[in-house]
């Protein structure tokens, strides 16, 4: 089973035709609010020189923490509030010594650190606190559809779309590599979708439109044409449509 961060969308693919789902998609976007419509993949006024440009996702990131990661917090001028086992529960609050309950999912180490320290600057002596992760879901990303090894794998580097689709076993024959889809999540009820054109990238030897991993990104490569409707052909016309000349 995927893990909870996992995405949804492959299940629409598996039901839904491509062109329907991009309808869905731009329907969605069109009543995305103003802040999260004007993501890194939305399409910028067409007046501006940046309409021009391609647009990429952001690589910039830090973990946020999630139920079921654990921490802990170190007081050096007063040891007697350290706590070596903190627990993010499954509502995303933790309950710490002296101040006790607090919502920190979603928050990454430094805005952690600056909220204990807010809280705790009421009851101790302002100082330098330490956290530190010790049990945490570990980065990964998502590759399905037609690739020979689908399924979750470590983010363990900086890597790209096309590096991922190598790491699950490449493109099979019945890919349509030319609208690879990458989903991101962008909150807890949005996740954009951008379509990326790895064959036009592969045969051009250009790259700078490879867009750069994220944890829990997820990469779906859709059928191709030919794989969709050669169940429903004569085997003659598929055998004419691969060998045209006969031979």
């Amino acid at each position: 089973m995927l893990n909870r961060r996992v995405f949804l969308p492959i299940l629409i693919f598996e039901l839904l035709p491509y062109g329907l789902v991009c309808a869905a998609q731009e329907a969605a976007r069109a009543s995305l609010p103003d802040d999260v419509a004007q993501s890194p993949t939305a399409t910028p006024p067409n007046n501006s020189e940046q309409a021009k440009k391609p647009v990429a996702l952001t690589r910039d990131w830090r973990y946020q923490l999630t139920p079921g990661d654990t921490f802990s917090i170190r007081f050096p001028l007063t040891p007697e509030f350290n706590q070596p086992d903190v627990a993010v529960q499954p509502d995303g609050y933790v309950t710490l010594q002296g101040v006790g309950e607090v919502p920190v999912a979603g928050k990454s180490l430094p805005e952690l650190r600056k909220l204990l320290q807010d809280k705790y600057s009421k009851i101790v002596s302002p100082q330098a606190i330490t956290v530190e992760l010790k049990d945490f879901e570990k980065p990964y990303f998502v590759v399905g559809g037609e690739v020979g090894h689908p399924g979750k794998f470590d983010l363990r580097s900086d890597i790209t779309v096309t590096e991922a689709v190598s790491i699950a076993g490449g493109f099979k024959d019945t890919s349509k590599h030319s609208q690879v889809l990458l989903f991101r999540r962008v909150s807890d009820q949005w996740t954009e979708a951008k379509v990326l054109d790895l064959k036009k990238m592969l045969k051009e030897g250009n790259l700078a439109e490879d867009s750069h991993l994220r944890p829990g990104d997820m990469i779906y490569v859709p059928k191709n044409t030919i794989s969709k409707i050669k169940p429903y052909l004569p085997t003659s016309y598929v055998g004419a449509a691969y060998n045209p000349a006969g031979y």
